[in-house]
């Protein structure tokens, strides 16, 4: 079984992860993608995220139609910051006999050697980069660049942080999360504030 991971703080979670991440899917065949909502991550301590259990609930709302599409409460179970590499051992002990890869953007690759352990990443999963529009691959240390697989995905101009600031401003989010995931937020006021 080959299985993806797909990690973020999912704050909140919005139609360009489902696109880009199914393109990913179709084009590498796998069987599974797990969404991955962190508790913590290492470079986003100072951003206002929305309680884990409710970035869990919306991505769980956000994927339900896709049956490739699994979220996964492993690294909110945990607590703390979210070291993909702790995410990396505890899946590889629960799916012994799966393929298992990771899907991170072109942007994080640049910052990928100042991850918490890098090369026992590399040498537990296949490096799946998202590569968008502009992205140099020369830019990255060449052995990293050879060690990944590159996919080209639709550039999506839709992020989360746009997303918070249009809530905060009053303004329209529709068409931009999925629905169920636009009413989770209206009926609670997430990120109004």
């Amino acid at each position: 079984m080959k299985i993806a991971l797909f990690g973020g703080s999912f704050n909140p979670p919005h139609i360009g992860h489902l696109i880009v991440i199914e393109s990913v899917r179709d084009a590498l065949q796998f069987d599974k993608v797990l969404f991955i909502p962190s508790a913590q991550t290492p470079n986003k301590q100072n951003m206002m995220l929305a309680p884990a259990t409710t970035r869990f609930a919306m991505t769980q709302l956000s994927i339900e139609s896709n049956s490739a599409f699994e979220v996964s409460d492993i690294e909110i179970q945990r607590k703390g910051i979210s070291y993909t590499i702790d995410t990396i051992n505890e899946l590889a002990g629960k799916f012994p006999h799966a393929s298992l890869s990771l899907i991170i953007g072109a942007d994080n690759l640049l910052e990928f050697e100042t991850w918490k352990s890098p090369n026992d990443i590399l040498a537990k999963v296949e490096l799946i980069v998202m590569n968008r529009p502009g992205f140099d691959v020369h830019s990255v240390d060449s052995k990293l660049a050879r060690s990944a697989t590159f996919v080209n995905v639709p550039s999506i101009g839709i992020s989360s942080t746009d997303i918070r600031r249009r809530i905060k401003l009053g303004r329209s989010i529709q068409y931009l999360v999925p629905k169920k995931v636009h009413d989770y937020i209206r009926e609670r006021h997430l990120y109004r504030e």
